[in-house]
């Protein structure tokens, strides 16, 4: 790598802005990534693996410093703590790199950070380590099996432990590696702007790696690319990133032509475009069954195009008389403006963003939707392989105050749901609380819907984040 650059010095910082500042992972390194764009393909990918890779096994990282450390890793200042775990991470997992230039580089680091008198200790530590790496041993598997599991997958003991009350230790051990994998992009093709094949042509003419998605047609997998904002495709909004396991809250509500749906909690807006995405082919299949009754020409026309892929109709659907609107909710105006940002993007005219807080009951809206949508927030324990951070953040506590949220607010926009109208609550974690829990305790409180479906989805590997979701049906 040549670069005037120093690599190891931003990712210390990001590692100390996650670590002690407690900023978000995925904000510090998308950040980061964005400002670095000028860099080299063969540099930023180095920074962003030892970013992530460092957080994502950071468990087993301390475990190792504190065998051959006089200082144990919690008492060690900041700085130092995360010079030390960056560089023990490349001794393990980066084998193109010699481990004498990470500990050279290392020390060289504590020094221009101002601390001198302790680079004997970063590199006696360093040393050691690389010394014995290789005769690390792990608990005992058989004798303490969810300590094992805790150190080896870099997952804390409690969450562990809460998996254990539904899932065998076996399973939970298959989710732990899917979280440690690498897994390619997923993307959704936006209809409206592109349709599939031709869009896998141009990615390809990018640069890009691209694999259909088994029983899901509108998503593909990316890879082998290296700032999705350089591609002239993502800019144009012909795709958006999404998850597969995100993608089954519109397909399982499956909006019909006409339909009034809301998205109460619904930043960025990925699912809430995705609904009007089908809401619009459900649409476009009106107007093109009715033929020339009822339907101007001109938007019969555009339909009849639309339904050939020339993406040329796209603009005109929207002069024709549509029936169906997602109305895209959220707290803040900067959550608002993240929603309409991506509306804009995707070009679809049957979507709108509004500031709202869903646990106020908005009296308006009282038995107007055919569906309500309610991805609520949660303690995100399905997408730890994208947000190491949040498996040393969230607690116990937290889960429990998450639940009561969660409960508030469905509560709350149940009351949204018309006759015969549905409500999908979905969230990103795999918590039984939340999730099972928050089912029974629903269909308690409100006997009047009936549950027509319920996933727990677990991360696969290679695949999809943990995703959880459940549609009732009122009356």
């Amino acid at each position: 790598m040549t670069t005037d650059v120093n690599l190891r010095e931003l990712a210390l910082d990001a590692l100390l802005a996650v670590t002690r500042d407690r900023a978000y992972s995925h904000t510090v390194v998308r950040g980061m990534m964005e400002k670095y764009q000028y860099l080299g393909k063969q540099e930023r990918s180095f920074l962003k693996r030892i970013c992530e890779g460092t957080l994502e096994n950071m468990i087993w990282i301390d475990y190792v410093i504190n065998q051959f450390s006089s200082v144990k890793v919690n008492k060690m200042k900041p700085v130092i703590r995360c010079i030390l775990r960056n560089a023990v991470y490349e001794l393990k997992f980066m084998d193109a790199i010699p481990a004498s230039a990470t500990c050279n580089e290392a020390v060289k680091l504590a020094q221009k950070r101002g601390f001198r008198n302790l680079k004997g200790f970063v590199n006696g530590v360093l040393r050691n380590v690389s010394r014995n790496l290789d005769g690390v041993s792990l608990p005992d598997r058989e004798e303490s099996p969810i300590a094992y599991l805790s150190v080896r997958y870099s997952m804390p003991e409690w969450i562990i432990r809460m998996w254990e009350e539904a899932y065998p230790l076996k399973q939970i051990e298959s989710f732990l590696q899917a979280f440690l994998a690498n897994a390619p992009t997923a993307v959704r093709v936006n209809p409206f702007k592109a349709a599939k094949e031709a869009l896998k042509e141009e990615l390809a003419a990018e640069g890009v790696t691209v694999r259909d998605v088994d029983g899901v047609a509108g998503a593909l997998y990316l890879e082998e690319y290296d700032f999705l904002g350089k591609l002239p495709s993502f800019r144009e909004g012909k795709f958006y990133v999404q998850d597969i396991s995100s993608m089954q809250v519109a397909l399982c509500a499956r909006p019909k032509a006409g339909d009034y749906i809301l998205d109460v909690c619904a930043a960025p807006g990925g699912k809430s475009i995705h609904m009007a995405e089908l809401l619009w082919e459900a649409e476009k299949q009106r107007l093109y069954s009715q033929g020339t009754d009822g339907v101007e020409a001109e938007g019969q026309e555009a339909v009849s195009r639309k339904a050939d892929g020339v993406e040329a109709g796209g603009q005109e659907l929207a002069g024709c008389s549509l029936h169906g609107m997602v109305e895209a909710r959220d707290l803040t105006e900067l959550k608002v403006s993240m929603i309409q940002e991506n509306i804009a993007c995707c070009g679809l005219p049957n979507i709108r963003a509004v500031r709202a807080d869903a646990r106020v009951l908005d009296k308006t809206q009282i038995e107007k939707a055919d569906i309500v949508v309610a991805d609520l927030p949660c303690s995100g324990l399905g997408v730890l392989g994208r947000k190491a951070d949040i498996k040393y953040r969230v607690t116990l506590e937290d889960c429990r105050a998450l639940c009561a949220l969660q409960q508030e607010i469905l509560h709350t926009v149940q009351q949204y749901v018309k006759t015969q109208g549905q409500l999908v609550y979905s969230t990103c974690t795999i918590s039984p609380m939340e999730n099972e829990g928050n089912v029974r305790w629903f269909l308690q409180e409100h006997p009047e819907f009936c549950l027509e479906e319920q996933r727990q989805i677990l991360p696969a590997e290679g695949r999809n984040d943990g995703f959880f979701l459940a549609r009732f049906r009122k009356g």
